[in-house]
């Protein structure tokens, strides 16, 4: 399997030399020069655990280490998940949810970030490289990442976040990791600014190389690599057999998480389709729905890890939607970042694999509130807007799965909001207070960020 860059600028590599390169040189996402079809193999991978499962399909996308330490590797990413079955599904009788906060930092990047850490950790170790991480996070992402890196040889991590607009659990899961390999960057400004400032900066190749900057946001293929054996592991759970196929509502911000679902379906994953449920940030939703994408206001909100305007995903769906046409695609975002705006030829609903709509903070904190009432479970505001959205959309008879992204102890505040007495805790998150922190504060600027790193690059 080789890979190329969205924007067609970058020769074919393999899946290590991707992971290590992060964003394309030519400024593109880099995605796979083909998606394999897996249609005759899943009555094989059904019922198998999830990290079995994760092997079988990787392989398909990784030819440049061997089946046998690739399943190590897996099996090692999920030792530290509090849950045998890593990515449990609760039956809920109207609705069932894949819980993906089983992971250290009880969020589903964790997923993707424990893999991801280990793989950098072992390529750079055969190579004798080092590396600097560099991500930006609107709440989980970060202390995910860290949770991957933290105190591993050879690697430093830079993660941004916008001060002030992460739930302040998700800050101290950031700040009170003290390892020396570990900085955060609290920056005066949304994360848009963040993202921007971050590919800005991996665009700049003379200072990416020098400091051998690496990326640990979905930016990076293998953090998608990691997401699609949940969809896959979910969905042959509950096909009956290869009867039916199963519906997917998916709390979306920066679209990584819905992506690997529509990669899994593309691939031949029993998925009859997927919900993409935005909050008040809903540029996706309206994109899905007129064929129109269009920047607006960042608005804040109660699920703030949504809380973003320029989803940097969504250029890998653009470029399959646009058949995997790179100066279509060049196009379709030249007239984006020219005018905030930019549409596909055919206004209108998008895609018959994906429905799409937006949920406010009222009906976010009345889904969670009715979720305790009738069915006694504790969703967070983001999985909440994916059951609200899920709930609202028709499934064709098709079982309906909604993603529970993050613990609902790292949002108490809204949580016991909505639900009228103190029920989101965790002791992993309780330990947090009072604990030591180490932040540092930045203005929204590329070259203050970058100032940073050369002074604590390793």
């Amino acid at each position: 399997m080789r890979y190329v860059s969205t924007r067609g600028g970058m020769a074919p590599l393999r899946f290590e030399d991707v992971v290590l390169e992060g964003l394309a040189p030519d400024g593109g996402l880099i995605m796979p020069e083909r998606l394999p079809d897996v249609r005759a193999e899943l009555d094989h991978w059904r019922g198998l655990h999830f990290a079995v499962l994760g092997a079988h399909l990787m392989s398909h996308f990784v030819d440049d280490i061997s089946r046998d330490d690739l399943a190590t590797m897996i099996a090692q990413s999920y030792r530290g998940f509090d849950h045998p079955a890593i990515t449990p599904i609760r039956d809920l009788d109207d609705f069932y949810v894949l819980e993906l906060f089983h992971g250290p930092t009880l969020a589903f990047k964790d997923v993707a970030l424990q893999f991801l850490g280990n793989l950098f950790s072992r390529i750079l170790a055969a190579r004798g490289r080092t590396m600097n991480v560099l991500g930006a996070t609107s709440g989980d992402t970060g202390s995910a990442a860290i949770a991957g890196v933290r105190g591993k040889p050879g690697l430093a991590i830079f993660v941004m976040y916008p001060n002030g607009r992460t739930s302040y659990l998700q800050e101290l899961q950031m700040t009170t990791v003290l390892d020396d390999n570990v900085h955060c960057l609290a920056i005066d400004g949304s994360f848009d600014d963040c993202q921007a400032m971050m590919k800005e900066i991996f665009n700049d190749l003379e200072f990416k190389n020098t400091y051998r900057l690496g990326a640990v946001n979905s930016v990076n293929w293998a953090r998608l690599l990691a997401q699609i054996v949940y969809y896959f592991y979910a969905s042959l759970a509950l096909d009956d057999g290869g009867k039916r196929k199963v519906t997917f509502s998916v709390p979306t911000g920066n679209f990584g998480d819905i992506f690997a679902g529509y990669l899994a379906m593309q691939m031949g994953a029993p998925i009859e389709r997927l919900v993409l449920a935005t909050n008040e940030n809903d540029i996706l939703s309206v994109f899905f729905n007129t064929g129109v994408y269009a920047r607006g206001d960042v608005h804040f909100t109660i699920s703030p890890s949504m809380d973003i305007q320029v989803a940097s995903n969504f250029e890998r769906y653009l470029y399959l939607k646009l058949g995997s046409d790179p100066e279509a695609l060049k196009r379709f975002m030249t007239d984006f970042a020219r005018d905030g705006r930019a549409s596909l030829p055919t206004l209108g609903p998008v895609d018959d694999c994906i429905v799409a709509c937006s949920v406010d903070t009222k009906e976010t904190l009345a889904t969670i509130r009715s979720t305790y009432e009738r069915f006694a479970y504790i969703a967070d505001p983001h999985t909440a807007v994916g059951i609200a959205a899920g709930r609202r959309l028709a499934t064709n008879g098709s079982p309906l799965v909604c993603l529970a992204t993050a613990h609902p102890a790292k949002f108490p505040e809204s949580v016991d909001k909505a639900i009228g007495k103190p029920v989101a805790f965790h002791p992993r998150l309780d330990k947090l207070a009072g604990a030591k922190t180490r932040k540092t504060v930045l203005p929204a600027d590329t070259q203050a960020v970058k100032a940073f790193i050369e002074a604590h690059a390793i």
